[in-house]
């Protein structure tokens, strides 16, 4: 198998910004982690992505841009676009050097039942600003097959795992806007689903609330205190008595359990939710987690973490104490995919989206050069 050097890029549903990462690697056993770097959104970016994600919600047709998504599709093209041209630049590396950018883009919308998902941006303009052929439109063959489309980077974590010389029951947490769990286990095929809300509803309160994008740090959450009836309302959702595989769109849960709460109160309470969810994952998993390892960026959230530790009968750690990023998994991880579409490696498979067989998935645009 040859050996790619590839740029994964990935815009999460907390729109907090741009994660690239250089891989080198076969897109199967072999990863050897390279720079990475992270490009924020301005203010006016995720105004403009929250009104587009408020416009996909009416959507049918996948390929559809009315109104803002067509400015919005643009905009993530460029800021992607600008921040791969600044981290070539600020590591002196050639646009020559690197053989497939993985483009994840922006979800705008996810409903799987309805065969739909849809994430924002353009490959083939990608492709042809950079000068390096492009792998995106990583969910949609998932999607048509059936498949839950999500969560994707499975595979990616099981190499991890193996990579590490992991043995026993590993789980691994990645907590974006939406959370979600791949379950590996020696000599087993991974299992993953969408676990829960992520920092999405912590993060929609913070800016409701406050006008600040996100609870850095859990600050807010922190001065709270959990409220137990909002709690169990939360949990009421019927999401979490369906067995894996299965996945969320970032707008599946609502506020309103903790509407009447104090900002702190509220605070706290959505992240104790969101580690609450995770434990409800477990009496569907075949055997406990020995160690469930946090990634994302819910990984930088103290407090988060703390209810994680108290609420989760395993051991608990973080991707940075074990020598992986925290913050660049996701963007590694659609380097390691891009290498596996140009190989036309599966990327989905029955115990991770329900997909029928594994499934090999996304497109290549390429560049004009090429």
């Amino acid at each position: 198998m040859p050996l790619y050097r590839a740029i994964g890029l990935m815009s999460g549903t907390s729109m907090d910004g741009v994660d690239v990462a250089l891989v080198e690697t076969d897109g199967e056993a072999a990863v050897s982690f390279g720079p990475t770097g992270h490009y924020p959104y301005n203010d006016a970016d995720r105004a403009l992505l929250r009104n587009a994600l408020a416009e996909a919600a009416t959507l049918e047709n996948r390929d559809a841009r009315p109104g803002v998504l067509a400015f919005a599709e643009r905009m993530v093209t460029d800021r992607h676009a600008e921040a791969v041209e600044t981290f070539l630049r600020d590591n002196a590396l050639e646009p020559g050097s690197i053989q497939v950018v993985g483009f994840h883009g922006q979800t705008v919308l996810h409903r799987p039942k309805q065969k739909l998902t849809i994430q924002i941006g353009d490959g083939q303009a990608l492709a042809e600003r950079l000068g390096i052929d492009v792998a995106f439109d990583f969910r949609a063959a998932d999607i048509a097959s059936g498949g839950e489309g999500a969560p994707i980077v499975p595979v990616f974590h099981r190499a991890l795992v193996m990579a590490g010389g992991m043995k026993g029951e590993v789980a691994l947490l990645n907590i974006g806007g939406v959370a979600n769990v791949t379950y590996v286990a020696d000599g087993e095929q991974p299992i993953a689903c969408d676990t829960g809300p992520g920092n999405a509803l912590i993060d929609d309160l913070m800016l409701q609330r406050t006008g600040a994008p996100i609870d850095r740090h859990g600050h807010m959450a922190a001065r709270g205190r959990v409220n137990e009836a909002a709690l169990l309302r939360l949990l009421a959702h019927p999401f979490f008595d369906v067995p894996p595989p299965k996945s969320l769109d970032r707008n599946a849960f609502s506020l309103d359990p903790v509407a009447r709460l104090a900002t702190e109160d509220a605070a706290a309470t959505l992240t104790a939710f969101t580690a609450a969810s995770v434990l409800r994952l477990f009496p569907h998993l075949p055997t406990q987690p020995q160690l469930l390892i946090v990634c994302g960026g819910g990984a930088r959230n103290p407090i988060l973490v703390r209810e994680l530790v108290m609420r989760l009968p395993c051991k608990v750690t973080t991707a940075d104490a074990v020598g992986w990023s925290a913050d660049s998994m996701e963007a590694r991880a659609f380097a390691y995919l891009a290498a596996r579409v140009l190989e036309g490696l599966p990327l989905t498979f029955p115990t991770t989206t329900g997909a029928p067989e594994p499934l090999a998935g996304g497109r290549i645009a390429r560049a004009a050069s090429n």
